[in-house]
């Protein structure tokens, strides 16, 4: 099922821990055009759990879409791989259902991550995305689940052309859409100085292949928004950045 968005709400404070466990630092912005925030953070370092959902319906939709994907992941205490999923698989149920009893109509888009040691597995629905920066270099680790995804993987479009699509909010896969969601999910090994960027398609759309890689956590975050809201600002942006020490 085709979707087009609208998106978002409030994050939680920055937050970083000491150098025994990953840090991580969060940031959020409505941007300049949408009312509302239907975008949703949670930034868990001392749990090694982070998640951006980027919500679709519209005021008292998207919104509460996002926040019960995130609440059904912040409920886990000692987050593994499987009970990720089955939290996801579990907030996909109820939005749909919540569809189905007459309430407003709405989904999300999620992305999470959970980090062991020096690996780290990505959970992924929708087109929010994972990037792993390493030495100020981004590398994408999520595919999108979009309609214009889908064009590229065909060939039917340019790179440049999917940047100018007249469909490229339309998603083909987010949470609470379908009675039956397929979390994708990859695992990839870090090393020391990498970064796991986490975030909505509003600041991914504006975002460079490279990021300044001498600023501190807190300032990276801050500076990916700003630039985010000053390239675009049609959309809300949303994102959490966690790394190991």
């Amino acid at each position: 099922m085709m979707l087009s968005r609208i998106l978002r709400a409030k994050a939680p404070q920055p937050q970083e821990c000491g150098d025994a466990r990953p840090r991580s630092s969060s940031r959020t912005h409505v941007g300049h055009v949408r009312k509302i925030n239907e975008d949703r953070i949670l930034d868990r370092p001392e749990r090694n759990l982070w998640a951006v959902a980027d919500g679709m319906g519209g005021h008292h939709g998207g919104d509460v879409a996002a926040q019960l994907a995130i609440d059904a992941l912040d409920a886990l205490d000692s987050p593994t791989a499987d009970t990720i999923v089955e939290a996801l698989k579990g907030a996909n149920a109820a939005l749909f259902n919540r569809g189905h009893a007459g309430e407003r109509r709405s989904g999300t888009t999620i992305v999470a991550a959970n980090m062991q040691g020096n690996i780290a597995e990505i959970f992924w629905a929708g087109d929010s995305r994972a990037y792993r920066i390493r030495d100020g270099v981004l590398e994408l680790l999520t595919h999108d689940h979009s309609l214009v995804q889908e064009l590229l993987d065909a060939g039917a479009l340019s790179a440049e052309e999917a940047m100018r699509h007249p469909k490229a909010n339309v998603i083909t896969r987010a949470l609470g859409v379908e009675d039956h969601i397929v979390i994708d999910r990859v695992q990839i090994a870090l090393q020391g100085g990498d970064l796991i960027l986490l975030c909505s398609d509003g600041l991914s759309r504006t975002i460079d292949a490279r990021v300044p890689s001498a600023l501190s956590l807190h300032d990276l975050a801050s500076h990916l928004i700003d630039r985010a809201v000053g390239r675009d600002g049609t959309d809300n942006a949303s994102l959490v950045i966690a790394a190991i020490s």
